[in-house]
């Protein structure tokens, strides 16, 4: 086993009551993740002018916590299919743990052969609960040395996320900055305050965009406010100002979002390009797509274009079986030809933001996109922008066009996470609004405390995107039971 990261005096606790530490430590994250000075660009190895084309891979992994265990006690899924192996696919159980761990093997091995690899992760606080409340501190301590030590800082990035898997659009609002806060919470209680300094880019659920101008403005002014510098987004899910499609998706774009109010709010976005299918990293595509690319104008410099992808990191045969070797073989071939330095190579969204930066490169120089939609939905509303002018155009373009939506877009459009789910949907919106109205009557006490963190954790869980993914039955019956805990857990001391 390999040995665990030393923690320092100043760090979170791992736990809070037994629970996954979640809120009460908001100014210590406030000053570690509000921090200007560079992350990547003191360590890279990289130097923008020996670079042609760049690929950036990103691995989602993601398991929910159900009431499922003994006397149904909550557990992470990936316990329940170890125990019920005959299942479904549970069997998979044993493979998909290794693969949330192997990037702790992969990485120090190919470092250690003088490659130059890189990858961006992406993990659930639902999952990271899930290792600690299965004891798989084989996994964590794996993590924890790509993490925290500092020999492979430079090859591996973490990326933030909503705790509980939620997917923004259809997440109440008010709770979007308490799943973005959860997470930095519970990853710096796992693997440091130094850690967490250098998560700055997201990766939302479902990588689901909203296109309502108040949810979007929301969601971008608490990244913002919690930090973070850029957002990944899926290309169909973007227009430009004026409504097109997205002409440069392998340069970096600000993202701008104006709420019904007439505010404006900017983040840099860094585009996922093509589908979700994870045949693309599985395969790494992404390296033979940056092949075929050459350095492209940026603000007056010739600047190497970024493509970039996520999948999941463990679901389906390919990122389970063939995915390892490509991976291995795609950094020996960038080491064999200019040391993985030079021409096309891996490098990560922050380490090449930030290498644009050092060579000039500013952000208002970046095109400009919007959500999908917004360009019709600001023809209609006109030049008087406020909520009844929104909520009005929204009304008339849903009435003169069916296929008009304020859902948003994610890595799929055959699916809506709101439609059919009104016993999901409803007790979400209830739980939500009686939590909030507990906090404001002082009812929940001190967030660090037990009574708050139960309130807390059932209120981001029942927000899971599984409980809407799965179909009625027993995912839906879930959420019911986490539904009737959180009620219980906002009146019991």
């Amino acid at each position: 086993m390999v040995a665990a990261a030393p923690r320092s005096l100043d760090d979170l606790p791992e736990l809070v009551h037994g629970l996954p530490t979640l809120a009460g430590w908001e100014d210590t994250l406030n000053a570690v993740t509000h921090r200007t000075d560079p992350v990547f660009l003191p360590r890279t190895n990289l130097a923008l002018r020996d670079i042609s084309a760049g690929f950036a891979i990103a691995l989602h992994m993601h398991q929910p916590t159900i009431p499922a265990g003994h006397e149904g006690a909550l557990i992470s899924n990936l316990q329940y299919m170890f125990e019920h192996p005959y299942d479904g696919d549970n069997h998979n159980a044993g493979p998909f743990a290794y693969c949330y761990a192997r990037m702790g093997d992969f990485v120090p091995e190919l470092v250690g052969q003088g490659c130059n690899p890189r990858v961006m992760l992406d993990y659930s606080g639902t999952l990271l609960w899930g290792f600690q409340q299965m004891g798989r501190h084989d996994i964590l301590d794996k993590l924890r040395r790509i993490t925290c030590d500092r020999t492979y800082q430079p090859y591996v990035e973490w990326l933030g996320t909503l705790w509980g898997h939620a997917v923004v659009p259809s997440t109440p609002i008010p709770d979007l900055e308490l799943h973005i806060r959860a997470w930095q919470h519970h990853f710096a209680a796992l693997f440091g305050l130094d850690a967490l300094a250098r998560v700055k880019g997201f990766s939302p659920p479902e990588m689901h965009l909203p296109n309502h101008p108040d949810t979007l403005y929301t969601f971008v002014k608490a990244l913002r406010d919690c930090g973070y510098r850029w957002l990944l987004v899926q290309e169909h899910t973007i227009e430009t100002l004026t409504g097109e499609g997205i002409q440069q998706p392998h340069l970096p774009h600000r993202l701008v979002a104006q709420n019904s109010s007439g505010e404006q709010v900017e983040i840099i976005a860094l585009i996922k390009t093509q589908g979700s299918d994870t045949k693309l990293v599985g395969q790494m595509q992404p390296f033979a797509e940056a092949k075929t690319l050459s350095p492209m104008d940026l603000g007056g410099v010739q600047v190497p274009p970024l493509v970039s992808q996520i999948s999941d990191g463990e679901n389906g045969g390919v990122m389970m079986n063939e995915f390892p070797s490509a991976f291995k073989r795609a950094w020996h071939d960038m080491r064999q030809h200019g040391s993985g330095r030079v021409g096309t190579v891996g490098i990560n969204g922050t380490e090449y933001l930030e290498l644009l930066a050092a060579a000039g490169v500013t952000e208002q120089s970046f095109p400009t996109c919007q959500a999908r939609g917004q360009h019709r939905l600001w023809q209609a509303v006109g030049d008087r922008v406020t909520a009844e002018t929104v909520t009005a155009a929204i009304a008339r373009l849903q009435s003169e066009d069916g296929n008009f939506h304020i859902e948003g877009a994610s890595w799929t459009n055959d699916r809506s996470w709101v439609q059919g789910y009104d016993n999901v949907m409803q007790p979400m919106q209830r739980l939500s609004a009686e939590f909030h109205q507990a906090c404001q009557a002082g009812q929940l006490g001190d967030p660090r405390g037990a009574r708050y963190h139960r309130a807390l954790l059932h209120t981001l869980l029942l927000e899971t995107s599984c409980f809407r993914y799965w179909g009625q039955g027993s995912w839906t019956d879930y959420a019911q039971a986490i539904f009737e805990r959180g009620m219980a857990a906002l009146t019991t001391p």
